[in-house]
């Protein structure tokens, strides 16, 4: 993992980008602090991705989902 400034990295984004496509992840800072992350298509699926997945294909019961989350509530005053 590399952590570049945000100016860096539009000077030479061609350079990172094929750091990326290596693999690699880059974490771009901008007045010394992280504000985001660079990393490739292929390491960006997820459980989070996954099970978007089901939600945006339709896939999903909206009341048994709310049910589901519900139950963390239950005899809480």
């Amino acid at each position: 993992m590399t952590t570049v400034s945000a100016t860096e990295l539009q000077n030479n984004f061609g350079k990172y980008l094929q750091y990326v496509q290596e693999g690699n992840d880059v974490i771009i800072l901008r007045n010394g602090k992280e504000v985001a992350r660079l990393i490739s298509h292929n390491k960006s699926i997820s459980f989070l991705t996954d099970s978007l997945l089901g939600v945006l294909k339709g896939d999903y019961n909206e009341e048994s989902i709310k049910a589901e989350r519900m139950k963390k509530y239950e005899g809480v005053d």
